[in-house]
């Protein structure tokens, strides 16, 4: 066998530079969503009224809810494209391997979700496995379906909206003595109860929200289909225009959602455009942050972005535990205590944290420590973590 036909993960020297950035840019909302989340979870406490928490909140509304995840899921699409291309060059069967690194992903999901109960790598690893059907798919069938199955998210949302009355409160509040224990394992199992009750078997998550993320990982393969990310240069007309349509949209879309809920119009209980506010607000976010890239703006911050966004794995995870320290009994017990803006300020000093940390690791090793286990266990072969010295003449 020649080294030509051995399956290797992608080379750091071959990776796109501004997809690390954007995976990077989605961990930063990624982390506030799921701090701020603790604010709301445990014993009701009245917090005194605070402007600073308010224009936070408005900004984690506008900015962050939901677009992390939206733009990882397409990071996912564009990150799958480029794996099975590289599987297909090398002769090996791009089914077999990529169930195997889904399989991996479910158990690294698990894992996951018991310092968490808002885990998203189980969604990824099952949609992944859907996306397999789409592997040999050009990039205007990509495309034509992630579009078909966007405009059907408004009717989907509202007609479950109408036929399910799933109620988790019951089941929640029978957890969440766990959620105040001193006990590891109690938090797991809040943690594992939490992920089930809230998003398993919940028909607006499993479903809607399966709806949204899979047609987001379309557009992100369809993007590598053209090699969207690779040639921005190329595309920079088409990106300015999409960052000023999609910025449009999500104010248009935003002032419109917002007037339709004050009259209580009735068209929205047969018609919920919400994630068309969410996904319009993504691209516009993406397209800024492709446009000011290729401008040659920001060079130290991006430069920072891409070493997290090649950790991406490690750092949500981490980002995950860390939170559990902090907010549980396990660690300092801050609960929901705190006015909102300190879970904000905790995010960040995690995430800017996370970004030196990251240099400096990847400085030494080639992987970050859950990328390394995750591409161990899907090539079967042990990786190098360490770098080599290279010896000078």
């Amino acid at each position: 066998m020649t080294e030509s036909t051995i399956i290797q993960p992608v080379k750091s020297k071959e990776r796109t530079v501004i997809v690390d950035i954007l995976r990077a840019w989605a961990l930063l909302g990624v982390a506030i969503g799921n701090y701020v989340d603790y604010f709301g979870i445990g014993k009701p406490i009245k917090h005194a009224p605070d402007k600073v928490s308010d224009v936070l909140a408005l900004v984690n509304q506008y900015f962050f809810a939901a677009k992390s995840w939206t733009l990882l899921s397409v990071l996912f699409g564009y990150g799958f494209a480029v794996l099975m291309n590289n599987i297909a060059e090398k002769g090996k069967n791009p089914f077999l391997f990529f169930s195997k690194r889904m399989f991996w992903l479910f158990v690294l999901a698990f894992i996951n979700s018991a310092f968490w109960f808002g885990d998203i790598l189980k969604d990824y690893a099952f949609l992944g496995l859907v996306l397999l059907l789409f592997y040999q798919a050009s990039a205007k069938t990509a495309f034509r379906t992630s579009i078909l199955l966007l405009l059907i998210v408004p009717f989907v949302s509202a007609w479950l909206a109408s036929v399910s009355h799933y109620d988790n409160s019951k089941e929640m509040a029978k957890i969440l003595p766990l959620y105040y224990s001193h006990n590891w394992i109690d938090v797991f199992v809040m943690n594992l109860k939490g992920t089930y009750f809230l998003e398993v078997i919940n028909p607006q998550y499993a479903i809607t929200v399966h709806i949204v993320m899979f047609a987001c990982m379309l557009l992100g393969f369809a993007a590598q289909r053209i090699g969207f990310f690779d040639r921005l240069p190329e595309f920079k007309k088409q990106l300015k225009t999409l960052f000023w349509i999609s910025l449009a949209a999500a104010i248009i879309l935003n002032v419109v959602l917002k007037m339709a809920a004050s009259h209580e119009l009735k068209l929205l209980k047969f018609f919920r455009p919400g994630f068309w506010v969410i996904l319009s607000t993504m691209l516009s976010i993406m397209s800024g942050i492709c446009w000011l890239y290729i401008s040659g703006k920001l060079k130290s911050v991006f430069s920072g972005l891409q070493f997290m966004g090649k950790m991406t794995l490690t750092n949500y995870m981490t980002q995950n535990v860390i939170a559990t320290f902090l907010f549980l009994n396990v660690g300092f017990g801050w609960f929901n205590t705190k006015p909102y803006w300190f879970y904000v300020l905790a995010a960040v000093t995690v995430f800017v944290a996370q970004i030196f940390i990251s240099k400096w690791w990847l400085s030494h090793y080639n992987y970050g420590p859950m990328e390394w286990i995750w591409r161990q266990l899907s090539y079967g072969k042990r990786l190098p973590i360490k770098k080599v010295k290279e010896i000078k003449a």
